[in-house]
Protein backbone atom coordinates (compact mmCIF):
# COMPACT_ATOMS: atom_id res chain seq x y z
CA UNK A 1 0.00 0.00 0.00
CA UNK A 2 1.54 2.90 -1.23
CA UNK A 3 2.18 5.62 1.78
CA UNK A 4 -0.74 8.45 2.13
CA UNK A 5 0.59 12.07 1.98
CA UNK A 6 0.69 14.17 5.13
CA UNK A 7 -2.53 15.79 5.99
CA UNK A 8 -3.55 19.12 5.11
CA UNK A 9 -6.51 19.72 6.43
CA UNK A 10 -8.84 17.70 9.34
CA UNK A 11 -12.10 18.67 9.91
CA UNK A 12 -13.61 17.15 13.29
CA UNK A 13 -16.77 17.12 13.66
CA UNK A 14 -17.63 20.66 11.95
CA UNK A 15 -20.77 21.38 11.78
CA UNK A 16 -22.17 25.36 10.95
CA UNK A 17 -25.44 26.67 11.31
CA UNK A 18 -25.99 29.82 9.39
CA UNK A 19 -29.16 31.63 11.12
CA UNK A 20 -31.42 28.87 11.66
CA UNK A 21 -30.16 26.83 8.52
CA UNK A 22 -27.66 23.78 9.22
CA UNK A 23 -25.33 24.00 6.39
CA UNK A 24 -23.00 21.24 7.62
CA UNK A 25 -23.42 18.83 10.24
CA UNK A 26 -20.61 16.83 11.73
CA UNK A 27 -18.39 16.55 9.15
CA UNK A 28 -15.45 14.59 9.59
CA UNK A 29 -12.98 14.46 6.99
CA UNK A 30 -9.15 14.75 5.97
CA UNK A 31 -7.82 16.38 2.79
CA UNK A 32 -4.24 15.15 1.90
CA UNK A 33 -1.29 17.18 0.52
CA UNK A 34 -0.64 16.48 -2.94
CA UNK A 35 -4.07 15.31 -3.89
CA UNK A 36 -7.00 17.39 -5.59
CA UNK A 37 -10.17 16.90 -3.92
CA UNK A 38 -13.18 18.32 -5.54
CA UNK A 39 -16.80 18.55 -3.65
CA UNK A 40 -19.93 18.54 -5.48
CA UNK A 41 -23.19 18.63 -4.37
CA UNK A 42 -26.08 20.64 -5.66
CA UNK A 43 -26.07 24.50 -5.17
CA UNK A 44 -26.70 25.85 -1.66
CA UNK A 45 -25.44 22.43 -0.15
CA UNK A 46 -22.53 24.08 1.56
CA UNK A 47 -19.63 23.73 -0.78
CA UNK A 48 -18.94 27.28 -0.87
CA UNK A 49 -18.89 27.59 2.73
CA UNK A 50 -16.69 24.57 3.39
CA UNK A 51 -14.28 26.56 1.63
CA UNK A 52 -14.26 29.24 3.68
CA UNK A 53 -13.88 27.36 6.46
CA UNK A 54 -10.49 26.09 5.81
CA UNK A 55 -9.01 29.46 5.51
CA UNK A 56 -11.25 31.27 8.26
CA UNK A 57 -13.96 33.24 6.48
CA UNK A 58 -16.07 31.05 8.04
CA UNK A 59 -16.36 29.71 11.87
CA UNK A 60 -17.37 26.62 12.43
CA UNK A 61 -20.56 26.60 15.09
CA UNK A 62 -19.17 23.35 16.64
CA UNK A 63 -15.95 20.73 16.24
CA UNK A 64 -12.29 22.49 14.33
CA UNK A 65 -10.43 22.51 11.21
CA UNK A 66 -6.83 22.07 11.50
CA UNK A 67 -4.54 23.23 9.21
CA UNK A 68 -1.11 20.91 9.06
CA UNK A 69 -2.43 19.80 12.75
CA UNK A 70 -3.20 23.16 13.71
CA UNK A 71 -6.23 24.68 15.03
CA UNK A 72 -7.10 27.32 12.29
CA UNK A 73 -7.90 29.67 15.02
CA UNK A 74 -4.56 29.29 16.55
CA UNK A 75 -3.14 30.43 13.47
CA UNK A 76 -2.67 33.91 12.46
CA UNK A 77 -5.57 34.48 10.01
CA UNK A 78 -3.69 36.70 7.14
CA UNK A 79 -0.59 34.04 6.82
CA UNK A 80 -3.34 31.28 7.21
CA UNK A 81 -5.01 33.48 4.11
CA UNK A 82 -1.65 33.27 2.38
CA UNK A 83 -0.98 29.73 2.64
CA UNK A 84 -4.59 28.70 1.71
CA UNK A 85 -5.89 30.96 -0.58
CA UNK A 86 -9.16 30.88 -1.57
CA UNK A 87 -10.26 32.14 -5.41
CA UNK A 88 -13.98 32.58 -4.81
CA UNK A 89 -16.74 31.82 -8.13
CA UNK A 90 -17.84 35.71 -7.52
CA UNK A 91 -14.77 37.37 -8.02
CA UNK A 92 -14.96 40.96 -6.85
CA UNK A 93 -11.65 43.33 -8.00
CA UNK A 94 -9.88 45.59 -4.87
CA UNK A 95 -8.00 47.97 -6.82
CA UNK A 96 -8.29 50.39 -10.01
CA UNK A 97 -5.51 48.81 -11.89
CA UNK A 98 -4.33 45.20 -13.56
CA UNK A 99 -1.22 45.06 -11.98
CA UNK A 100 -1.97 46.06 -8.85
CA UNK A 101 -4.42 43.59 -8.04
CA UNK A 102 -2.26 40.89 -8.88
CA UNK A 103 0.15 42.30 -6.59
CA UNK A 104 -2.41 42.84 -3.49
CA UNK A 105 -0.37 40.82 -1.62
CA UNK A 106 2.93 40.03 -3.28
CA UNK A 107 3.93 43.84 -3.79
CA UNK A 108 7.58 43.15 -4.66
CA UNK A 109 6.28 41.59 -7.89
CA UNK A 110 7.73 43.50 -11.10
CA UNK A 111 5.81 44.18 -14.07
CA UNK A 112 7.56 40.91 -15.81
CA UNK A 113 6.28 38.86 -13.46
CA UNK A 114 2.66 40.49 -13.22
CA UNK A 115 2.48 39.39 -16.65
CA UNK A 116 3.82 36.41 -16.77
CA UNK A 117 1.35 35.46 -13.85
CA UNK A 118 -1.67 37.05 -16.20
CA UNK A 119 -0.12 35.12 -19.15
CA UNK A 120 -0.52 31.93 -16.94
CA UNK A 121 -4.20 32.17 -16.30
CA UNK A 122 -4.49 32.92 -20.03
CA UNK A 123 -4.75 36.81 -19.84
CA UNK A 124 -3.25 38.99 -22.29
CA UNK A 125 -1.05 41.71 -20.55
CA UNK A 126 -0.77 44.16 -23.07
CA UNK A 127 -4.85 43.79 -23.37
CA UNK A 128 -5.26 45.00 -19.93
CA UNK A 129 -3.13 46.83 -18.25
CA UNK A 130 -4.81 50.05 -19.17
CA UNK A 131 -8.38 48.64 -18.26
CA UNK A 132 -9.90 48.72 -14.65
CA UNK A 133 -10.68 45.47 -13.14
CA UNK A 134 -14.01 46.56 -12.85
CA UNK A 135 -14.22 46.15 -16.09
CA UNK A 136 -13.31 43.02 -17.11
CA UNK A 137 -15.84 40.33 -17.51
CA UNK A 138 -17.08 37.49 -14.72
CA UNK A 139 -14.15 35.13 -16.71
CA UNK A 140 -11.54 37.61 -17.27
CA UNK A 141 -11.96 38.94 -13.37
CA UNK A 142 -12.05 35.13 -12.32
CA UNK A 143 -8.55 34.70 -13.64
CA UNK A 144 -7.55 37.53 -12.67
CA UNK A 145 -7.91 36.46 -8.86
CA UNK A 146 -6.58 33.38 -9.79
CA UNK A 147 -3.57 35.30 -10.70
CA UNK A 148 -3.65 37.43 -7.64
CA UNK A 149 -4.07 33.89 -5.47
CA UNK A 150 -1.17 32.35 -7.60
CA UNK A 151 1.05 35.63 -6.76
CA UNK A 152 1.45 34.67 -3.64
CA UNK A 153 2.63 30.77 -4.08
CA UNK A 154 0.40 29.47 -1.53
CA UNK A 155 0.43 26.09 -0.12
CA UNK A 156 -3.28 25.52 -1.26
CA UNK A 157 -5.79 27.12 -3.77
CA UNK A 158 -9.39 26.77 -2.63
CA UNK A 159 -10.96 27.05 -6.36
CA UNK A 160 -14.81 27.62 -5.91
CA UNK A 161 -15.96 26.86 -9.32
CA UNK A 162 -12.88 28.09 -11.32
CA UNK A 163 -14.07 27.77 -14.46
CA UNK A 164 -18.29 28.69 -13.88
CA UNK A 165 -17.89 31.92 -15.95
CA UNK A 166 -15.45 30.46 -18.42
CA UNK A 167 -16.68 29.59 -22.29
CA UNK A 168 -15.09 26.18 -22.90
CA UNK A 169 -11.48 27.28 -24.34
CA UNK A 170 -10.81 29.57 -21.56
CA UNK A 171 -12.07 26.59 -19.16
CA UNK A 172 -9.42 24.50 -20.63
CA UNK A 173 -6.61 26.93 -20.17
CA UNK A 174 -7.79 27.55 -16.28
CA UNK A 175 -7.68 23.69 -16.17
CA UNK A 176 -4.32 23.56 -18.03
CA UNK A 177 -2.77 26.00 -15.04
CA UNK A 178 -4.61 23.97 -12.54
CA UNK A 179 -3.07 20.76 -13.73
CA UNK A 180 0.71 22.21 -14.43
CA UNK A 181 0.17 23.44 -10.09
CA UNK A 182 -0.34 19.88 -9.05
CA UNK A 183 1.94 18.25 -11.29
CA UNK A 184 4.22 20.59 -9.57
CA UNK A 185 3.11 19.86 -6.07
CA UNK A 186 1.05 22.38 -5.46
Amino acid sequence: MPPVDPELFTLDGVSLRLGDRLVLDGLDEHLHEHVVTAVAGPSGSGKSTLLRLLNRLEEPSTGRVLFRGIDVRDLDVLDLRRRAVLVPQRAVPLTEGIRSEVRLAAPQLDDAAVDELLRRVALTPADLVDRDPRSLSGGELQRLCLARALAVAPEVLLLDEPTSALDPRLADAVDAVIRSLVAGGL
